[in-house]
């Protein structure tokens, strides 16, 4: 297996001053293998969220296009939101359509799912 540098990424998410995590397998590598972590519907993320015990919760894993985090909120403590780009069956279409779902992220996990 070989990662990227960028595979994960700590930023505090939920805006509770503790860092979370953005595991993003785009750039993972298994051998010659470049697409063992992704598909049509883009690449296997996680976010993982830290807890005020100092424990680790999966909010999220899933496949995403890409993904974008918002601006932070105005008020302070707030959550952040990421902006995902996903596979056009998650918004009725298919795949090559555009599909953007926003999530602001807290300790409750979540999916995206089809209708």
């Amino acid at each position: 297996m070989t990662f990227a540098l960028d595979t994960v990424r700590k930023i505090d998410l939920t805006g509770d001053g503790r860092e979370d995590y953005i595991v993003d397998f785009r750039d993972t590598k298994c051998g010659e293998r470049e697409t063992t972590y992704c598909g049509t519907g883009g690449c296997v993320m996680n976010v993982l969220v830290t807890l005020p015990d100092g424990s680790v919760r999966p909010v999220f894993d899933g496949y995403v296009r890409s993904y974008r985090i918002l601006p932070p909120p105005m008020k302070r403590g707030a959550a952040r939101t990421i902006r995902f780009d996903l596979h056009g069956s998650y918004c009725g279409g298919f795949g090559a359509q555009a599909c953007w779902k926003e999530k602001a992220i807290t300790a409750t996990p979540f999916a995206f799912k089809q209708p």
